[in-house]
């Protein structure tokens, strides 16, 4: 895909991102400020974004509530903080009095704080629940029995020893309900699996390791998807759309929850160990270009990449580098053990090397960005 369809669709763009990244971060830092306002902390400011206040108002409590010109994130600033990262103004808060210091973030117990911090990354598990289990109720799941019936000549399927009529039974000992859930398990591996299936009322155990492939969407995204080499036709079977019932559906969001969250990290230890390559890293480009993208599908599927994205922004918040939360909580981890906080000077080494860590991410992801975009070739093409 050339450069955002040559800037000419950037508003396409522009409101579906708008959307996405505003709610995401407004459920975290609602949990953050929810969890706080129960404490007893003073919460000073409630902000959407970065920089210059566009408009904003303050609440009976004297918060102030404010939208940011910068739609690149949020924060809750404490009374007490030197900035929006919860980094303690040390002077100002040595020169309270004993007697006024109650309703500050700092002198709270280390229970509260770590509550209150955990309360950020929760809230986006909480959303993803919730929305997933919206779309299960009020639209529904595609569920169809885990029947082969096609296995591709020259595929792991076929050397795995699969053959047209198996019913996939189970992957790795856990359980496999539909088709669908059968391809999701396979899709995000790279590794040897181990397959229990029906065959003529006989089990049979079988091992295949997915081979992984470039798959281009129907947006022109290339994608590397795993893939063992069986196809399900819809002519045999059961194939049905699923509603769930509010309980179910709960229980089904927080399943779907898990299984984004365990395929995150996946992905991310696959990368550390070399399993699989960083360039599917996304920033704050790919995120507009898939928001946009999506939107084009429907409401319902723009929310749901919502819960996606919540997901994803809460486990990156408890990663244990200090300027996130999970940053925050290791500290506390410390804290707790050696029952005292760390020195004034270690906080502030460790907030810079967080710092550094997070902008170079940044710079890593935006670089991939640029690339899938196709910006140098975009760029390119306006000087030749």
């Amino acid at each position: 895909m050339d450069f955002l369809a040559g800037i000419g669709g950037l508003g396409g763009y522009l409101i579906p991102f708008l959307f996405v990244l505003t709610v995401v971060v407004f459920f975290h830092e609602l949990g953050h400020f929810l969890v706080a306002r129960w404490c007893g902390v003073k919460v000073d400011t409630f902000s959407i974004g970065f920089g210059r206040e566009i408009f904003g108002w303050n609440d009976r409590h004297g918060t102030r509530w404010k939208v940011s010109w910068i739609p690149l994130g949020g924060y809750v600033k404490f009374a007490g903080d030197e900035n929006a990262a919860s980094v303690p103004d040390r002077e100002r808060l040595a020169q309270i009095p004993a007697g006024d210091r109650e309703h500050l973030f700092h002198f709270k117990p280390l229970r509260q704080r770590a509550a209150i911090v955990a309360a950020g990354p929760i809230a986006n598990f909480i959303l993803a629940i919730v929305i997933f289990a919206g779309v299960f109720t009020f639209v529904g799941r595609t569920v169809a029995t885990p029947l082969v019936d096609e296995v591709m000549p020259g595929s792991p399927a076929a050397a795995a020893g699969f053959v047209a009529g198996d019913r996939v039974i189970s992957i790795d000992g856990r359980p496999v309900a539909s088709f669908e859930e059968m391809q999701r398990v396979v899709s995000t591996s790279s590794s040897e699996l181990n397959f229990r299936v029906d065959r003529g009322g006989v089990e049979v155990l079988l091992r295949a390791t997915p081979e992984v492939q470039e798959v281009v969407d129907n947006f022109g995204n290339v994608h590397r998807v795993a893939r063992l080499g069986i196809q399900r036709h819809g002519s045999t079977g059961n194939i049905e759309i699923v509603r769930s019932d509010p309980v179910n559906a709960l229980w089904l969001g927080a399943k779907e929850t898990w299984f984004v969250a365990e395929r995150t990290l996946n992905y991310l230890g696959g990368i550390v160990t070399g399993r699989e390559s960083a360039d599917q890293l996304r920033g704050v480009l790919g995120i507009a270009q898939v928001s946009g993208q999506v939107a084009t599908i429907g409401f319902m599927a723009l929310l749901s990449m919502v819960a996606v994205l919540s997901v994803s922004i809460g486990l990156l918040n408890l990663f244990p580098v200090p300027l996130l939360d999970g940053g925050h909580l290791l500290y506390y981890a410390v804290e707790a053990i050696r029952g005292r906080p760390l020195g004034e000077q270690a906080q502030e080494y460790g907030f810079r090397i967080g710092l550094a860590l997070v902008m170079m991410l940044m710079v890593f992801a935006t670089w991939n960005d640029l690339v899938h975009l196709q910006v140098f070739s975009f760029l390119t093409g306006l000087f030749s």
